[in-house]
């Protein structure tokens, strides 16, 4: 029934936009020589191209867990302090990006760095196909800046891990048992702020299977935290079954895939240049200040458009 509602009123804005298109057209035609009226009618045509714009990127959302909610995982990787700093400037790029897009974000976990910065942060991203548009972020991004870490103001590159996991309320294909886990609890620690709980509410949770390991301690109790935990323990199952089912595709095709932190996606110039450049799209931009004020959804657009011409070759080679 979510999926029926969805693609009903998913149809009845493509005919509430055709019937607006019909009647500035209409209104154009009797505007004649008021170029007032003319300037408001491209206005609005404007506006309505800027909607049918949003609408086809929307349509490029096509995978199985797209329409849901995105956890996004920020992991400090090599660089020492800059790399840290680096994973913090990303996960406020994310909640600004969100706040952009009128979605609802909230930390989950939060792990602060020894000097600056974070070690890791897991926050949650809430609204329609947040995962869809936020799942090309996963892979490794760079940083090459001056370091203000750095007493002589040398140039560093600091690399940090962006995890992207679809959120899964219910999924019979993902079975977690009680006797697969194991919940230990702990005091949180870190540097102190709102992100890290002062009382041993903390929680980590080990799926033995699989050896994944999940920790959460930025709620209040230790019950929220448990929840939160099995929450982001679902979702990278679920992402781990996705990212199986994927290789075997590939292994078939005979195509390489690439994770981890030897998938590097995008790089970040502050110096000595100005320069954001995705390394699958070659989209680029020098206004790394925008991006990083959460100005993402030209990069998510390039992905998108660029995962559609890739899907497209292969159907016409198969």
């Amino acid at each position: 029934m979510r999926r029926l509602t969805a693609l009903r009123d998913q149809v009845h804005t493509f005919e509430d936009m055709l019937q607006q298109s019909n009647d500035l057209l209409e209104l154009y035609d009797l505007a004649e020589d008021d170029e007032q009226l003319v300037a408001e009618i491209r206005a609005q045509a404007e506006t309505l191209a800027k909607q049918l714009s949003e609408l086809e990127l929307r349509l490029l959302l096509t995978g199985p867990y797209d329409e849901n909610d995105a956890i996004l995982a920020v992991h400090a990787g090599t660089g020492g302090v800059d790399a840290q700093d680096w994973a913090e400037m990303l996960v406020r790029m994310y909640l600004r990006w969100a706040d952009r897009r009128g979605l609802k974000a909230e930390v989950l976990d939060w792990t602060e760095g020894e000097e600056a910065g974070i070690k890791s942060a897991t926050i949650e991203i809430k609204g329609d196909y947040a995962y869809g548009y936020t799942r090309g972020e996963a892979g490794t991004h760079r940083l090459v800046r001056l370091s203000p870490f750095d007493a002589a103001h040398r140039r560093h590159t600091a690399f940090a891990l962006v995890e992207v996991l679809p959120e899964v309320e219910d999924d019979s294909e993902v079975e977690i048992r009680d006797e697969d886990i194991r919940v230990d609890a702990f005091r949180a620690s870190g540097a102190g702020g709102q992100h890290v709980n002062k009382t041993s509410s903390a929680i980590r949770i080990t799926h033995l299977p699989t050896g994944i390991v999940v920790t959460c301690q930025d709620e209040r109790s230790q019950l929220q935290n448990r929840e939160s935990a099995m929450k982001i323990l679902r979702a990278k199952l679920t992402e781990r079954r996705l990212r199986e089912r994927e290789q075997e595709r590939s292994d078939i095709k005979g195509e390489h895939v690439s994770e981890g932190w030897g998938n590097r996606i995008r790089s970040y110039v502050l110096q000595p240049y100005t320069m954001v450049n995705d390394h699958r799209t070659e989209y680029s931009t020098a206004n790394v200040a925008a991006v990083l004020d959460g100005d993402l959804d030209p990069l998510i657009d390039a992905y998108l458009h660029h995962q559609l011409e890739l899907a497209e070759q292969t159907a016409g080679v198969d």
